[in-house]
């Protein structure tokens, strides 16, 4: 299961960081950020393999940061000089097949976290 939180409701350029907390084992696995904008489908954002390997969408590189805090088994998102094309309802999601070719292909996700809201105003 993951627990996905710290969503809200920010001006642009503030900051936010989202946390993914996973629960049970999760070997050899691929933890990603997506998310979802009104009226669009559900894009990738960040992933982070089990080996340390990370990927990140062009739109948010150089902005975003994701990083994993094993003691904790949490994935987290550190979202900077947040821009209102940000705005969108976030996702966490676990694929337990890791591979560089799938990690930003919404559909290689087969556990998701509830859905955190982040409201970036201009």
């Amino acid at each position: 299961q993951l627990q996905a939180s710290g969503g809200g409701l920010v001006q642009a350029g503030d900051s936010l960081r989202l946390s993914c907390a996973a629960s049970g084992r999760t070997l050899r696995y691929v933890m990603g950020w997506f998310r979802q904008a009104p009226g669009k489908e559900r894009e990738f954002v960040a992933a982070l393999a089990w080996n340390g390997a990370i990927y990140y969408a062009d739109s948010v590189k150089g902005r975003f940061t994701i990083s994993r805090d094993n003691a904790k088994n949490t994935v987290y998102l550190q979202m900077n000089s947040l821009e209102p094309e940000d705005t969108a309802v976030y996702f966490c999601g676990l694929d337990l097949t890791f591979s560089p070719h799938t990690v930003r292909n919404r559909n290689s996700y087969k556990s998701w976290g509830q859905e955190t809201l982040v409201t970036v105003s201009s």
